[in-house]
């Protein structure tokens, strides 16, 4: 899953964000882009459970589309 994150600006934000998927999934594979900011990570919730908790650790999400 990728995710927008408009409000992703430096590494205690990336840092915050990792922790909050890992609280749920602690097997999940991230990866944050601070210049795009955008968020892609592998891992075992769904859609919504994982806007849910970073929505929960103060970030706002986009889903976005994938790539065809």
């Amino acid at each position: 899953m990728k995710f927008n994150v408009p409000d992703m600006s430096c590494g205690h934000c990336t840092a915050a964000i990792e922790k909050a998927i890992k609280a749920q999934d602690p097997g999940a594979a991230i990866d944050c882009d601070l210049d795009s900011r955008t968020v892609s990570a592998e891992t075992s919730l769904s859609e919504a459970a994982l806007s849910a908790a970073l929505e929960q650790a103060g970030y706002a999400v986009k889903p976005l589309l994938a790539e065809s």
